[in-house]
């Protein structure tokens, strides 16, 4: 995003250059003003630039395409409320991309009572999700969302976790421009060193574990593609 970005302002700045006092296009006159939801700033000077033939409009959907490809799940970001996205985003991504896990009933298990997510041929499956963004940052989260690549330090936090009540955990994290998964089992989770419990007062056996820049790559053992996850999940039954 931040070369985009650092590409549209140099357009905005030749198109100022030649024609700023024709169009008011200072950056003045810009942060003055007033935009309601889909006309925004970015709207507002694309227009100009393609109005005043700055650009192409081949340019204008080349430029388009690669922002599109380089943030393709920055809509994920947008979604606000933390069950929402943790619930039934994430859960209804998962079964999508596994297709073969099962809704849970007391059909597949007579003792079910909402205590995890997917079933699959006797294994009790939990879904976590969680979203890489800036740290030290109290912009929303669409602004603070990151790309893969970004150098920037981040916070990854995967909540209300209770191994006791599940075979496996699926973790899926999302960054603007990649998803990735990791796959463990109960006691792995249970056993990991930045497994941390008690992070509700009175609710026993429940924690929380915070993936951050500084120790993700201790979770590749555990990182799997988006095509072998039912075989991890099987896999970790197994052992």
């Amino acid at each position: 995003m931040e070369k985009l970005i650092e590409e549209l302002r140099e357009k905005i700045s030749l198109l100022y250059r030649n024609y700023g006092d024709l169009y008011n296009l200072n950056d003045d006159v810009l942060d003055r003003l007033y935009f309601v939801y889909p006309f925004n700033k970015f709207e507002y000077v694309i227009s100009h630039l393609i109005a005043t033939e700055t650009i192409t409009l081949e340019q204008y959907y080349d430029l388009r395409n690669r922002y599109l490809e380089r943030n393709k799940y920055l809509y994920v970001f947008e979604i606000t409320a933390p069950r929402t996205f943790g619930e039934t985003w994430a859960q209804r991504h998962l079964n999508e991309v596994v297709p073969e896990l099962k809704r849970p009933s007391k059909k597949y298990d007579p003792d079910y009572s909402g205590e995890y997510d997917f079933w699959y041929d006797g294994i009790k499956i939990e879904v976590k999700a969680s979203r890489a963004v800036r740290r030290e940052s109290g912009e929303p989260l669409i602004i603070k969302a990151l790309a893969s690549n970004s150098k920037y330090g981040f916070d990854m936090n995967f909540q209300q976790i209770k191994p006791a009540c599940s075979d496996v955990f699926v973790w899926i994290g999302v960054w603007r421009d990649a998803i990735r998964y990791w796959v463990f089992s109960s006691d792995e989770v249970k056993n990991n060193k930045y497994y941390s419990t008690g992070q509700h007062r009175g609710n026993t056996g429940e924690g929380q574990l915070w993936l951050k820049e500084t120790n993700i790559e201790e979770f590749k053992p555990y990182e799997v593609g988006v095509r072998d996850i039912l075989n991890k999940i099987i896999e970790k039954v197994n052992k």
